[in-house]
This record gives C-alpha cells, sequence and structure tokens, in this order.
C-alpha cells in the first residue's frame, strides 16, 4: 500500500513505490462479469463489509414463502436474548398451531413443546406448526407476533418488506425482497452467532412412527449443507406463487458471503443458482480491513511540543470487499487541516483525513487523528522552533 501526504499542504512518501510496482506486476486484476442467475432476483453479499457483489431486481417485492422464518427466528432470538423467554419454555400447542398447512414439524393439540424444540422444528423441518406455536407463545395471537416482526424489519433496514404471518404462507401484503433477505440474514449472523449454529443442522429428530414407535428423522431442505462444507445456513422457501427460495451463507478461509435467490424452478435449480453465486463471490473478490484502529500511518512533525514528532492514524476499522489483488494496490493519501502542526494536541484530534484509492478512484475516507498528546514545549524550545519557522 502506498501512502502519501498531500502536496498542497506537505508531501512525503510513507511507503516505498516498490510496493506498488510490484503488486501490480505479480498478478493481473481480472474479474469476468457475474454469472448469470436464472432466478426472479437475487443477490450477494459479503458479510463483513455488507458490499453487493451482484444483484438483479434485488428490490423487488416479492413472496418470501418459507424464507419468512429467517424473520421470524430474529424475533425469537432477539426475546431469548432479551430474557423474555427462555429455551426451556414450554408451549402448549393451540390447534391453530397443529392444523396449520404446508410443512410440519408435527406436533400435536395440547401437547407442551420447549422453545428449543420448536425452534429446530421451524428451522430444520420448516415447520408451520412450531411457526405458529412460536409467535403465540410470544405475541398471544400470530398477528401481533406480525407485528413485532415488522418492527424489527424497520430497525434493520428491511425497507422492502412486510409481513402478514410468521410461516410464509400465502397472504395479500405479505412480501420481502432479496436485498432486505440478505440484509436480514447478515443480522442474524452476526447479532445471535450462538443461535444461528441451528441453521447449519442437517437433521432434526422429533416424534415417533405410530406403528413401529421409532423416532422420526426430519432433514433440512436446504441441499447445499449436504453439497458444499462451507455452507453452513439459512433457509429454504417454496410456495406457487413464490416458486423456489433460498437464502445461503458460506464461509471460507475467514470470509463469510450471503446469497439469497428468489423465484428459482426447482430444488435443484435453487442449490444450483445458489452455488453459482458463493463460487463466483469467492473466486473472484477478498475482504480485508484497509483501516486498523490505533496502527500508525504516519509520523507527523510537530512544532513548539514537547517532542518533535507524533503518531497519527484513524479512530474505527473499515473492512472493504474489492476485486482481487486489488488490496495490493491501494494508495493511501494524508491531507493535514493544518501545514504546520502545532502543539498542545490531545489525543484524538481531528488533524486532517486519510483517503484510500485504487487506479486513481477513491475507495474511502476516514478522518486522520492524532494517536498521543503533545503538550506545549519550554519557552526555550518555542523560541528555536520560531526561529526555523521563520525560514520555513
Amino acid at each position: 500500500m502506498l501512502q502519501t501526504i498531500n502536496k498542497s499542504l506537505i508531501t512525503i512518501t510513507a511507503f516505498s513505490m516498490l510496493l506498488a510496482s510490484t503488486a501490480s506486476n505479480s498478478a493481473p486484476r481480472i474479474i469476468p462479469k457475474a454469472p448469470t442467475v436464472i432466478a426472479s432476483s437475487h443477490i450477494l453479499i459479503d458479510f463483513d463489509s455488507g458490499k453487493v457483489i451482484t444483484e438483479f431486481n434485488q428490490k423487488e417485492h416479492l413472496a418470501p414463502a418459507s424464507l419468512t422464518k429467517i424473520m421470524t427466528s430474529y424475533a425469537v432470538f432477539s426475546e431469548l436474548k432479551q430474557g423474555h423467554i427462555q429455551l426451556s419454555d414450554e408451549v402448549t400447542i393451540s390447534k391453530k398451531a397443529w392444523q396449520t398447512g404446508g410443512s410440519k414439524m408435527f406436533i400435536e393439540v395440547g401437547k407442551k413443546i420447549s422453545v428449543e424444540k420448536l425452534l429446530k422444528g421451524m428451522i430444520i423441518s420448516s415447520g408451520n406448526d412450531a411457526s405458529v406455536a412460536l409467535a403465540e407463545h410470544i405475541g398471544g395471537a400470530e398477528e401481533t407476533f406480525a407485528e413485532l416482526m415488522n418492527q424489527y424489519a424497520e430497525i434493520l433496514g428491511m425497507h422492502n418488506s412486510n409481513f402478514q404471518n410468521a410461516t410464509g404462507m400465502p397472504a395479500s401484503n405479505h412480501y420481502s425482497s432479496a436485498e432486505d433477505m440478505a440484509i436480514l440474514a447478515q443480522a442474524l449472523i452476526r447479532d445471535f452467532p450462538e443461535f444461528y449454529k441451528i441453521y447449519s443442522e442437517r437433521e432434526f429428530v422429533f416424534g415417533k412412527e405410530l406403528k413401529s414407535g421409532k423416532p422420526i428423522k426430519q432433514s433440512n431442505r436446504n441441499k447445499l449443507l449436504w453439497l458444499d462444507d462451507s455452507v453452513d445456513g439459512l433457509k429454504t422457501g417454496y410456495t406457487k406463487a413464490a416458486g423456489y427460495c433460498l437464502v445461503s451463507s458460506a464461509k471460507k478461509d475467514g470470509m463469510r458471503l450471503i446469497s439469497a435467490v428468489f423465484g428459482a424452478d426447482s430444488v435443484e435449480a435453487r442449490a444450483r443458482e445458489s452455488q453459482k453465486l458463493l463460487n463466483f463471490g469467492f473466486r473472484f473478490y477478498e475482504t480485508e480491513p484497509v483501516t486498523e484502529p490505533g496502527k500508525t500511518l504516519s509520523t507527523l512533525r510537530v512544532w513548539k511540543g514537547d517532542k518533535t514528532e507524533i503518531r497519527a492514524g484513524v479512530v474505527a476499522q473499515k473492512i472493504m470487499t474489492l476485486g482481487r489483488n486489488q488490496f495490493k494496490d491501494i494508495k493511501s493519501e494524508i491531507t493535514l487541516t493544518n501545514e504546520l502542526l502545532e502543539a498542545p494536541i490531545s489525543e484524538g484530534d481531528v488533524i486532517g483525513s486519510v483517503s484510500y484509492s485504487v487506479d486513481g478512484a477513491e475507495i474511502y475516507s476516514a478522518p486522520l487523528v492524532a494517536l498521543e498528546s503533545v503538550e506545549s514545549g519550554s519557552i526555550w524550545n518555542n523560541l528555536i522552533d520560531s526561529a526555523k519557522l521563520w525560514f520555513e
């Protein structure tokens, strides 16, 4: 990475030009066009940076089917984390929950099932009955719980979603978008890592067969959990209106990607198209921190202080996603607010800005701050510095 300070104020070279020239000669920066995804809508983002790598119709309002249950689980996880409910809570199954159509975990009316088992039944088995039971346990009624879902969606910035139920069963004015589902998946993984691991479980054992009495093993519908070891979630969905949908997340070499595919033609197609996106992202993009809080970016001359130099850097980490081999070609340029830095300067004072660019295009900028304090120098030192400045 090459770093300079703007010539309009004062210019220094902080790193050797050799680094940039070596990087540019060592590997070409070739990024092909994203693959064609056969689906109504899709998006691929990086988890850490939030960078949208590729998308199509990502804001379109579409039926989310059982992808809705990602929002349902987010709301349940929130209630758990706040201590309003416990995993061990026993939920009495209502007639409404029992008779809900679509996919089921096969709970019975009047039975008491723990929140933990209902969560697994909803996430792994995609049980609509489990979703309604959880919604009723928290909200008293599914409709009330749906309002809670919408409030969480608003907080997360899901501007193209509205939920009418906890299951994703067809309902008027019940919709989401590929972009919103990616935002939701990102928030769920970030906010609830202790619960997210449920999404990686391939099977869930619940209930017994009537004739044999053998435990019933229910499989996760996310085929990518079997096809790709890097995939550890999230959720499938299907209704006639929605088509075949899948929100996926995978992690390789410290880089996590999230994809959302709406309206594929089949179970196989939603897995295949999702795999296309994930493979493309991992192959041609990289995610790394551009800035590190507290790291010295430059050591600058200070006048009239109790010392002559001060370390400068940034206060926040910035993680970015760029095309492969681009990080080696990043250049940074420091611009000082004042041409001459004079003491006193306190740690944390903003003394300028630092911008980062690739091929002349700025990709990020941040305030440059003092990483240490410099007190006023002695009268004698100040006189000497004043004399020196006279000739600057």
